[in-house]
């Protein structure tokens, strides 16, 4: 497929051209880039950090990329709701984040979600490896290809996550003793309410197992720019109308509740990056 445009240029000669910006004073790319979610506003456990202000031909990304070092590998980090979560899902710059980030040379993306749990499974703070989507979002600017004098581009997307990132993820939580549910379909909604239980039920007869806002277009916009992208989903709650085996649901889902489930969940992702970072090739 030929390559999408932006004001008479490819992506390619844009990234280029960014790379060479992102890069001077000789830097190293990044092995790895993370683009955390609710509750991972900064990777602690990153040494040596320096932030990097990105333009993009898409305005700003949600906030300075963070480089240092994780485990002894380069690794840049930005934060998709902003430093202090000022940024609603259906508000996110996806377009700018990706770019920004394969800009400065990143070639592979973990995301980190925040997610609702709906298969018995996937209660709160589990952490799951989904390999599956269904993007029931609407209205966000969801390609690169979209400007009016952009080139026709399909982009395969029968698998939406890289397999030999998510094999590194599966393959790290076993080193460090992670629990890892490692597959699972994500419903992607619009926000910024919570789903309704109809909505919820209908997610399930669908094939879905988790929901959250922030699945996509992050996925497909780093396939058309042909990074390496997984996602590893955080359940923060039960789902609407959803709830452990053989128990009612919650009446209502709690956001303090919310917030405790997503600093214990987050506390894991540090100790798995690290163990994928050793790996790493």
């Amino acid at each position: 497929m030929s390559a999408a445009r932006h004001t008479g240029s490819t992506p390619d000669a844009l990234v280029a051209n960014g790379t060479r910006q992102a890069r001077t004073g000789g830097e190293a790319p990044p092995e790895l880039a993370i683009i955390g979610g609710t509750g991972l506003y900064q990777l602690q456990s990153l040494r040596d950090q320096h932030a990097h202000v990105a333009t993009t031909p898409y305005g700003a990304p949600s906030s300075p990329i963070v480089l240092g070092n994780l485990g002894g590998v380069r690794v840049a980090f930005l934060a998709r709701h902003g430093e202090s979560h000022s940024i609603l899902p259906h508000r996110v710059n996806y377009r700018a984040n990706v770019w920004a980030l394969h800009a400065i040379g990143a070639r592979s993306v973990i995301g980190i979600n925040a997610v609702g749990g709906i298969r018995s499974d996937m209660g709160p703070r589990t952490l799951v490896l989904p390999h599956q989507l269904i993007d029931y979002t609407h209205g966000r600017a969801s390609s690169f290809a979209d400007m009016d004098d952009a080139e026709v581009r399909h982009i395969d997307f029968s698998a939406p996550y890289t397999e030999r990132l998510r094999e590194k993820l599966m393959a790290a939580a076993r080193v460090a003793d992670i629990p890892l549910v490692a597959d699972g379909v994500y419903a992607t909604t619009q926000g910024p309410r919570l789903e309704t239980v109809a909505e919820v039920a209908r997610m399930r007869r669908d094939g879905c197992d988790l929901v959250g806002m922030t699945g996509m277009p992050e996925a497909a916009l780093a396939r058309e720019l042909g990074l390496e992208y997984a996602c590893v989903a955080l359940v923060a709650n039960w789902a609407a109308g959803c709830g452990p085996a053989g128990e009612a649901p919650a009446a209502e889902i709690s956001i303090e509740e919310i917030h405790g489930h997503l600093e214990h969940a987050t506390s894991a992702v540090p100790p798995l990056l690290e163990a994928m970072l050793r790996n790493i090739d």
